[in-house]
């Protein structure tokens, strides 16, 4: 049975239904829950945003910093609403791809479940967009959770 769950964020509706999962679990004897989020530049600098522009790039990252820590904070205060005690890390990096970012915050913890929200792209969005759920499924060395948004929603 695991022990350590690392749940990742990205501010979305599924995120914050794999945020409940995870607390739900956390909550059982013995478990400890690290909650965590990745700050993904690469689009910034692999497009090269900001060079002979108005765009202040270290701007942008700082807000974007910013906002993942807010995101962070509010996670936290609903574990510790189900009287938890959570770690946090924010991993950041415009080198690794998100997938790859999430498996090394949950080795950093020592996890043995990652908890994520899918969103269940298909087709054509999926390419375009990219699926970290599923790029998990492949390079993740810990069991995972994939949690759905409901149909309805």
């Amino acid at each position: 049975m695991c022990k350590r769950i690392f749940v990742a964020l990205d501010g979305s509706a599924t995120a914050q239904l794999a945020l409940i999962e995870a607390i739900q679990l956390a909550r059982l004897p013995g478990m400890s829950l690290c909650i965590g989020t990745v700050l993904d530049s690469s689009l910034l600098e692999q497009n090269n945003i900001g060079m002979g522009t108005l765009i202040d790039v270290g701007e942008m990252k700082a807000g974007m910093r910013q906002a993942a820590e807010r995101l962070l904070d509010d996670a936290v205060a609903k574990a510790k609403e189900a009287g938890l005690d959570p770690y946090r890390i924010l991993v950041e990096s415009s080198q690794k791809r998100v997938a790859e970012l999430i498996v090394d915050a949950a080795k950093q913890f020592d996890a043995d479940l990652i908890v994520i929200g899918t969103h269940g792209r298909r087709g054509f969005e999926r390419m375009v967009m990219g699926s970290v759920a599923e790029n998990l499924v492949r390079i993740a060395t810990t069991s995972l959770f994939l949690v759905r948004r409901k149909a309805a929603e």
